[in-house]
């Protein structure tokens, strides 16, 4: 077809690459489409397009180490970038220039037929919404925006209210979803890696084949989105031939990151790890990477993402030169500046592959591949419910780590507790939990379930990791856009005190009694005392546990009970602005003050 097709992510922090842009980017370039990604502020997208648009326009080799100048003067119209150029101006490129500057500030940019903007989470609200309406200004005036993924999917009817755009909802599970004639099940293709070398945003994530082996959850959990994301249980997809093509296409990946919702629920779970255990992740699994370079070169001479693997080799050089000698770096710059390779925009796929024979050997030279342990990630957590000792000795088979298993609610302990006993007894040591909170729970059942992860730990010689995760309503008109939700026996100081000491634990809680206490107190009475204790001391503990914390904590717990649940009324809104404070009775105004300190 030869569209001109734009995938787009919003500039929100995610630890995952976008699964379905991924695919539909395999589809694009199945129907012959010139396919491009981009992540990020859509003004930089149009600066972009406008630069390469104009180096291809002037065609002079000689100019494209200026690029940064030229990138600059059209982004801010200062005459004083281009005069320090030789040779630049004369009447025709002076004009041409000017035109892409008066371009720039119209957003009068290069034109799309189809553009694909995917959606996370719905308290990315606002980057969503922005990203999708200022898209608009990249498309051609016949073209089609597509707009799905998880907020599209969960809250339609409001996406369409505020950008106009009829979300595709759920997965494209279905044939003729985005061309009618077109029999390809898009939810079934292998995802294009190269996408992601079109981005300097690293997702934590990056090296590792994502994929499902089972659809949707037995379970409908009132706090969760899977029902309405993926409404079918599906008790099998095969992974061996997805990950066969990356492997042949991209280079193998070193881990296995599998997003099914409930595993344990298939019928066919041990075919599941059998498939798992040949595509090379048995216990103890190892691999050697890939060689980058020559997955690159391979795939610029075949034609394939020739943007992407244009950055990508150019990368590669950048970081091979901080290897090289002195010397071998410093000729190797020069031989890039007189090709035009120091920049993605000027390089052309001609002079790459040309810089191919000078390149090789410095880079055999240097890539020294480490063998290197692979693990399998049930990212989306296991169902402690269905644990058995059948199941757990077949995961044992695999290079599990870690093993996740939800604990959302208190009432589940013992069934949690027996879980992690048999994963135990099975040698997986390596575990994670998730434990929802902010829902129906009360504070005191977080820091019970905590205390238990931490004192299986100690009774059985593991590792377990503890992710608290806050409930969000995202279907709800009033919380969707945000994160504000108050859980019925939570309160907004109880949230904060959480999230104070998190951001001090780096967001988890691993094993070790002491740290644990440390960080949310020997037993409940101290939890509480925390959870009022004022932020700059949770998070400053050591720094102020014998100075001023120790002051409040005096002046606190002297009030008199009438006045002290005045002050817990107050500490629980978690707003200390003067009118407030000056509101209290002198008692309470001595304990608040602490609340007013800076951080700094």
């Amino acid at each position: 077809m030869n569209r001109r097709v734009l995938l787009l992510e919003p500039p929100y922090k995610n630890k995952y690459p976008p699964m379905g842009l991924m695919k539909l980017a395999t589809y694009f370039r199945q129907c012959g489409d010139n396919v491009r990604f981009f992540k990020g502020s859509l003004r930089d997208l149009g600066l972009s397009l406008l630069c390469e648009e104009f180096i291809n326009r002037i065609n002079t080799p000689a100019f494209s180490r200026y690029l940064p100048r030229f990138r600059e003067y059209i982004k801010t119209g200062k005459s004083s970038l281009l005069e320090a150029i030789p040779n630049f101006f004369d009447l025709s490129r002076e004009n041409l220039i000017m035109n892409f500057r008066r371009r720039f500030r119209l957003h009068d940019y290069p034109k799309f037929d189809v553009i694909a903007v995917t959606t996370l989470f719905t308290f990315c609200w606002k980057e969503t919404i922005d990203t999708i309406n200022d898209a608009k200004e990249f498309l051609s005036p016949q073209g089609r925006m597509l707009v799905g993924g998880v907020a599209a999917s969960l809250v339609p009817n409001e996406l369409t209210r505020e950008t106009g755009i009829a979300p595709i909802a759920g997965t494209l599970s279905r044939p003729g979803m985005i061309d009618p004639d077109n029999t390809t099940i898009i939810d079934e293709l292998p995802q294009d890696y190269s996408i992601l070398e079109e981005t300097p945003y690293t997702y934590e994530s990056h090296d590792a084949y994502f994929a499902y082996t089972t659809r949707g959850c037995i379970r409908h959990c009132e706090f969760c989105a899977v029902p309405i994301l993926e409404p079918e249980y599906k008790n099998f997809s095969g992974i061996s031939q997805q990950i066969a093509y990356i492997d042949e296409h991209f280079g193998q990946r070193k881990d296995l990151l599998l997003m099914d919702n409930n595993v344990l629920a298939s019928d066919r779970f041990d075919e599941i790890i059998d498939e798992i255990k040949l595509c090379g992740f048995a216990k103890n699994a190892s691999y050697l990477p890939p060689d980058e370079y020559s997955i690159a070169i391979k795939n610029l001479r075949e034609g394939y993402s020739i943007r992407a693997y244009i950055r990508k080799i150019l990368r590669l050089y950048d970081s091979a030169s901080r290897k090289l000698t002195d010397r071998e770096a410093g000729e190797f710059y020069i031989y890039r500046e007189n090709n035009g390779l120091l920049y993605p925009e000027t390089a052309s796929p001609e002079a790459v592959l040309r810089a191919d024979e000078y390149f090789r050997p410095l880079w055999e030279k240097h890539f020294r591949p480490v063998r290197r342990a692979r693990y399998v990630d049930f990212n989306q957590g296991i169902d402690a419910r269905l644990i058995t000792d059948s199941n757990m000795r077949r995961l044992a088979e695999i290079n599990i780590r870690p093993l996740r298993i939800a604990f959302d609610h208190y009432s589940q302990r013992e069934i949690y507790i027996r879980a992690v006993r048999t994963a135990a007894k099975w040698g997986i040591d390596n575990l994670s939990n998730y434990l929802l909170y902010n829902f129906r729970d009360e504070p005191d059942e977080l820091y019970k379930r905590m205390k238990i992860n931490v004192d299986l730990c100690e009774e059985l010689d593991v590792k377990i990791y503890s992710f608290p995760m806050k409930y969000h309503p995202v279907r709800d008109p009033e919380y969707f856009r945000n994160r504000d939700y108050i859980g019925t026996h939570w309160n907004r100081k109880f949230i904060r005190a959480v999230q104070a000491v998190m951001n001090s634990t780096k967001g988890k809680i691993g094993r070790g009694r002491e740290f644990f206490f440390a960080a949310f107190g020997g037993d409940i009475e101290e939890f509480h005392d925390i959870l009022y204790m004022p932020e700059t001391f949770i998070i400053y503990r050591e720094k102020y546990k014998h100075t001023m914390a120790e002051e409040w904590r005096r002046k606190f717990y002297a009030l008199s009970d009438e006045n002290l649940s005045e002050a817990k009324r107050i500490i629980e809104q978690n707003v200390f602005t003067p009118e407030v404070i000056d509101g209290a009775s002198r008692e309470v105004r001595e304990a608040l003050k602490y609340y007013c300190l800076d951080r700094e």
